[in-house]
């Protein structure tokens, strides 16, 4: 018992402990937020003068600077992380982007000055964060502003955004907690028979009910305590360990994952609590009826009250996917945002709660009919007491349900993140990188395609100059990047047009466009009848009006001031964080446009999709461990009947196979369960979602495969747990 709720309380302390990780990340950034003054528009010589430019992309990651320009005397005040403010020239750097600066020199371009210090842990919000104190004078911040101090009620930018927080935190309730309750509770019944024959003892020998329950709840909660002390303190040492090393797009440092006082309550004293409960329910019967706890084949049918639970939670799921097939769409509103969670939760008890009375009813029917002896034997056990079965099984059913709710967010958030397009584009400006760094950007791993395009001739005096752009491609390029292209010939110079395009600017045939050639002259290009119908994924450089131009027409030493090089990947988001780590790696300095998605919500996905992975491991280890541990303790309870079952002659294979079958047979009917209502749970989440996406046919296989393994795994795990040595002691007793 101790054991398991050491594991269990390690469990709960990491899950208690990510939103405190995210709020830790949150709080410094807003610590070291400058505020603009306020109370006077001028600038005076005592005030600080700050400049915080929108966050620069460097690949996947981001770059984050505040500029200041410190008074000429008085004390001014200090961000946290440093001891002073940093003088024109100078700057305080990230012990991350230290390590950038040396690896990389080019990256001084967005960080001008010598570094003379690094920013302490108080100041950033990670370990791997790229941030700077960069010193300037007033005359160099001509969009700075007077600052009346640093730190501010809101971050400027936080590592997850308010409404994902939330859609985290419920999933990881459902993925961890719920199964955590579970196996919590496990723990506090093991040995359950064995204690009620002790507590039984107790009580015929003079002992009243009421001290019974006292002995049964002290060595329950002595015994939970210290599995929770120990619990807390395996956690703390993994979290030392993992904060050292980080998870993808999320890095800590390890006291911001400590356990707070609320963890620290909640494990210390909410599991003892937990276990005093369960204790005090399991040890009512020995202490009311000492006599009947001798009488082993009196059993109690299982409540069905609970399964009721099913009926609202079901009604809401299920009415949502109607109105969906409908062709009604019930998304927003704030009635969606509290009937879906609350449906979620009533379904997820009831598929818990609901499970030994259709596994005891089933049992009965099979029973009956059955013609094989193990089958039999299996069923009247498990009609006997299905509550047994219960524990085993509940754990890994809530997973498997946990699971669907998890790839049901996964999907939404995917939609939100990213163009649902197959394929994703990045701009960068010819005249930001060199020859060789263009050609590394064409190899770049995951580019599949790349084009050239420019923008004609503009004379930057103000006059109205019509102009176009032309893309530098040939017709199997443009092929591979669009959508459909139609009508394209090789070797001539063509307009692209697009029908479906809510651009008007359409230039005619016969007009003439100038661009820039590295000599200051101009290069004329013809708008040509001959058109190529296109029909370009979404926001493209493909664009209705351009001129496409093959590569053996282009004139020589076009000039780059109005050049971009376009890179052509996948959509996916790990594809589309490779490239931009490679891009930054091969020009880091360059500014790089990625059509249609914003850095920013590209990195949340990334952290958001390692906890919820964090969150699967958790759930994983508290359904295995609460397998595990239930089939050990039933097969520890089980050795009397095993060994009167032996005496009578059965045979080793007899009972193995019946342990295999009332381990199976009530995990089949829950995982089943857990498999359609997890399923329609996920569906009415994406429905109300809002998103593109109602049906993820595509994660059915996948669970169902899942289920099946889960089958297989448990079926071989029961195998060695039935051991038919007879023990006198066992034979005396029963």
């Amino acid at each position: 018992m101790t054991a398991g709720l050491s594991l269990g309380v390690a469990c709960l302390a990491a899950g208690l402990s990510i939103p405190a990780i995210l709020h830790a990340q949150d709080t410094r950034a807003a610590a070291r937020d400058p505020q603009p003054r306020t109370e006077a528009a001028e600038i005076r010589p005592t005030d600080i003068v700050a400049h915080a430019p929108p966050q620069e992309g460097y690949g996947a990651k981001l770059l984050r600077r505040v500029f200041i320009a410190a008074p000429a005397a008085g004390n001014p005040a200090v961000p946290p992380g440093i001891d002073r403010l940093p003088s024109p020239g100078q700057l305080f750097a990230s012990p991350q982007l230290r390590k950038e600066l040396v690896r990389t020199p080019a990256l001084s371009r967005f960080f001008p000055g010598r570094v003379v210090g690094t920013i302490a842990p108080a100041g950033l919000t990670s370990r791997d964060e790229l941030f700077a104190y960069i010193g300037r004078t007033r005359e160099q911040l001509p969009l700075g502003f007077p600052v009346s101090g640093f730190g501010g009620a809101r971050a400027p930018y936080t590592t997850i955004d308010a409404e994902s927080v939330t859609t985290l935190r419920f999933t990881l309730a459902c993925v961890v907690l719920l199964p955590l309750v579970i196996f919590l509770s496990v723990c506090a019944r093991l040995s359950g028979e064995s204690r009620a024959r002790r507590l039984a003892a107790l009580r015929l020998v003079g002992l009243s009910a009421r001290d019974t329950m006292r002995v049964n709840a002290g060595e329950s909660v002595v015994a939970a305590f210290v599995g929770a002390v120990i619990g807390v303190g395996v956690y703390v040492g993994v979290n030392e360990v993992v904060a050292r090393v980080g998870l993808p797009g999320l890095h800590w440092y390890p006291a911001d994952g400590r356990p707070g006082w609320e963890t620290v309550a909640w494990c210390l004293v909410g599991c003892p609590a937990l276990a005093w409960v369960v204790g005090q329910f399991s040890a009512r019967r020995a202490a009311k009826s000492p006599i009947g706890v001798r009488r082993t084949g009196e059993r109690r049918a299982p409540r069905k009250a609970g399964a009721l639970l099913l009926v609202p939670g079901l009604g809401v799921i299920g009415g949502y996917c109607v109105l969906s097939v409908m062709g009604r769409d019930p998304s927003g509103g704030s009635a969606s945002s509290l009937l879906v969670p609350g449906a979620v939760l009533l379904t997820g008890a009831g598929l818990v709660w609901g499970l030994a009375p259709v596994t005891a009813w089933l049992a009965e029917r099979v029973a009956g009919s059955a013609k094989s002896l193990p089958l039999a034997l299996a069923m009247r056990r498990t009609e006997v007491d299905p509550g047994a079965s219960l524990r085993v099984v509940t754990g890994l059913v809530l997973l498997l349900f946990g699971a669907s709710l998890t790839q049901g967010v996964l999907v939404e958030l995917d939609q939100v993140s990213r163009r649902t397009d197959p394929l994703q584009e990045y701009r960068i400006e010819l005249d930001q990188i060199d020859a060789a760094q263009r050609e590394a950007l064409e190899r770049v791993p995951g580019v599949v395609d790349h084009v050239v395009s420019y923008r004609s001739w503009d004379p930057l005096d103000g006059s109205d100059v019509p102009q176009t752009s032309m893309v530098v491609a040939t017709c199997a390029q443009l092929t591979a990047i669009t959508r459909r292209a139609s009508g394209c010939v090789d070797g001539k110079v063509m307009q692209l047009r697009d029908a479906d395009s809510a651009f008007a600017y359409d230039p005619k045939p016969g007009e003439r466009y100038a661009f820039a050639l590295e000599s200051g002259r101009k290069a004329m290009f013809t708008v040509p009848r001959e058109r190529v119908e296109v029909r370009p994924w979404s926001v493209s450089v493909v664009a209705s009006g351009a001129l496409l131009v093959p590569p053996s027409l282009l004139p020589a030493h076009v000039a780059e001031a109005g050049g971009a090089l376009t890179l052509v990947s996948g959509a996916d988001p790990a594809t589309v964080r490779k490239v931009l780590d490679g891009i930054g790696a091969v020009a880091p300095t360059a500014a790089v446009e990625p059509v249609g998605i914003v850095v920013e919500s590209l990195a949340q996905l990334t952290v958001i999709r390692s906890l919820l992975a964090v969150g699967m491991v958790l759930g994983l280890v508290i359904g295995v461990a609460a397998f595990v541990v239930s089939v050990a303790d039933r097969a520890m309870e089980r050795r009397g009947q095993v060994a009167a079952l032996a005496l009578l002659g059965a045979r080793a294979g007899t009972l193995r196979v019946v342990q295999v079958v009332q381990v199976v047979l009530p995990l089949a009917v829950g995982l089943g369960a857990a498999l359609v209502t997890g399923w329609l749970a996920e569906s009415s989440y994406l429905i109300t979602g809002g998103g593109a996406v109602h049906w993820d046919w595509d994660a059915l296989p996948l669970l169902f495969g899942c289920a099946l393994g889960v089958l297989l795994i448990a079926g071989v795990a029961s195998v060695p747990m039935v051991r038919r040595h007879v023990d006198p002691e066992h034979i005396r007793r029963d």
